[in-house]
């Protein structure tokens, strides 16, 4: 077998490990599926589901959509394959590669639930990391494999697994195509997992298995649940207009590589940045690294290539500053030998519990205090209400 070397070589790797994983084993009666970033991309990654009998989820919309709009838009592409299409809810895996490696970190932590697995080929997670939407404790039953052939991101990896996240790199030039098959094969999505924990900012974005948090209320506190996001610092920007580039460009200097519709700033496609007052650029990882070591905003003077022609041009740094967004955090376990359904939260007044079969005649508990027996499976509703906690059916 080959090692991965290169992106490239990274997409036919895959295609030949699929195939060996569907020439051993007979097909089920539903597939395992690639739920696929970007939908620009998707002729790929139905190439590759095409020679493993997987099927390929494409979501409707652009790249260039918002993140969240992104991320709703593949929710609703792989819940309609799960329901019309044949596809195990068991085995969708989340796929992405170049720029859109950073969108799998980011869709997997807005919707925590989704997927088995998301896989990441090379790209980095900086630009999920400075949204500042990246909580560690979504990646607890689905975590995300990145491969990439610079072994500097090794470092960048072993960060996010310091802070909590649950996830794996690998280095493109170690990795074997059976490797990858059997970390994703290894990976299974659990509708009804022991013990489930999320984090979440939005009620757009607050399903968490069979928790589902409905209202929030920042005063309800519980020191025990404290924030798990990735702390980071937010890289700044050139002050030329939202601007697109491949971070495994290999150089030299920064290739613009997409622009907004309506752009009206100096770039324009295929200009290069080559240095920064002074300072040549070697490629997109030393742009970003540069971006990211920023602390204030600065005026520079950017050297740029269009053709055979190198233009000077003057602008700034931006260095963004976030402010303080309140989240909201649910934690459910439970505990087949007692019977117990324990759940924890914090900031949320309202929320919906899904009860499977298996766990009916379990006491409720939540942060602490006995609601009831729950003698029937079916939907329960949690409710905080003149700082008196209820239970009951689901309206």
């Amino acid at each position: 077998m080959k090692n991965w070397r290169t992106e490239s070589a990274l997409a036919c790797s895959i295609i030949s490990l699929l195939v060996c994983g569907v020439a051993v084993a007979q097909a089920p009666a539903k597939t395992p599926a690639l739920a696929v970033i970007d939908a620009k991309d998707s002729a790929h990654w139905q190439a590759v589901a095409q020679e493993a009998g997987w099927q390929t989820i494409v979501p409707a919309g652009a790249s260039t959509d918002p993140l969240d709009t992104r991320a709703l838009a593949v929710a609703a592409a792989v819940r309609s394959a799960i329901q019309n299409s044949g596809v195990d809810p068991a085995r969708v895996y989340l796929a992405g590669r170049g720029d859109s490696a950073a969108a799998v970190f980011y869709v997997i932590s807005r919707l925590p639930d989704l997927f088995a697995a998301g896989l990441a080929i090379g790209g980095s997670p900086q630009a999920a990391l400075a949204t500042g939407r990246i909580y560690t404790v979504n990646f607890n039953n689905s975590p995300v494999l990145w491969v990439t052939d610079k072994d500097a991101d090794e470092a960048t990896a072993q960060k996010l697994k310091a802070a909590g996240m649950w996830m794996e790199w690998r280095s493109a030039s170690e990795m074997k195509n059976a490797d990858v098959f059997a970390w994703l094969a290894a990976r299974t999505r659990d509708p009804f997992p022991l013990d489930v924990d999320c984090e979440t900012d939005s009620p757009t974005f607050a399903s968490c298995f069979w928790l589902t948090p409905g209202t929030f209320n920042v005063n309800e506190l519980n020191d025990v649940l404290p924030r798990t996001l990735v702390a980071t610092a937010t890289p700044g920007a050139l002050d030329l207009g939202a601007f697109g580039y491949k971070p495994d460009d290999p150089g030299p200097g920064v290739p613009i590589s997409r622009l907004p519709e309506k752009y009206s700033g100096p770039l324009k496609l295929g200009d290069r940045i080559t240095a920064i007052d002074g300072h040549p650029i070697a490629d997109a990882h030393e742009f970003q690294d540069l971006m990211t070591k920023a602390t204030e905003e600065r005026r520079v003077v950017i050297m740029l290539q269009r053709g055979k022609e190198r233009t000077r041009l003057e602008t700034r740094i931006l260095v963004p500053h976030h402010d303080f967004v309140p989240t909201a955090r649910v934690q459910g376990r439970y505990e087949p030998g007692q019977k117990q359904i324990l759940i924890s939260s914090r900031s949320v007044t309202e929320m919906r519990v899904e009860i499977p079969p298996a766990w009916a005649g379990a006491s409720l508990f939540w942060n602490g205090l006995a609601l009831e027996k729950i003698d029937k499976p079916g939907c329960v509703l949690l409710m905080i209400d003149k700082e008196l906690l209820h239970a009951g059916p689901c309206r």
